[in-house]
């Protein structure tokens, strides 16, 4: 099958197995939502929210969806799940890097590798923890 774009079907490079037109819905896609959440951020005030807007919450977006229409639903849990599990680590992390900042007047760096050791444990733990369910 060669989908869409026919010419743009190849199996070489790195992941033989992904067709190059995926990779050109993704980049559309992908910069249609990131554009989309950018307005958001321009929308809302204070501007402090123009982060909590950025590409992350649009490229997950897109990845779900992209996910959804290439694998099923059942794939798409097991990344729901797994995207989840990172935001509670990346929770973890930043309350981590502020405590050791603020409260233990640590330095940037130090904090943030301690916090990342955090990070790998509240993932790996979640992971650990659900993998069960599956």
């Amino acid at each position: 099958m060669t989908g869409l774009f026919p010419c743009l079907h190849t199996t070489r490079g790195p992941f033989p197995f992904v067709e190059m037109e995926e990779y050109l819905l993704r980049f559309f896609i992908g910069g249609l939502a990131v554009s989309a959440f950018a307005v958001l951020s321009d929308i809302f005030r204070p501007k402090s929210f123009a982060g909590l807007f950025g590409a992350a919450p649009s490229i997950a977006l897109c990845t779900i969806a992209l996910a959804f229409s290439s694998h099923g639903g059942r794939y798409v849990m097991v990344e729901g799940r797994s995207m989840i599990i990172g935001a509670v680590g990346l929770f973890f992390y930043g309350v981590c890097v502020c405590w050791l900042m603020q409260r233990g007047k640590m330095r940037a760096l130090p904090a943030t590798v301690i916090s990342l050791i955090v990070w790998a444990i509240v993932a790996v733990g979640g992971w650990a923890a659900l993998a069960n369910f599956s």
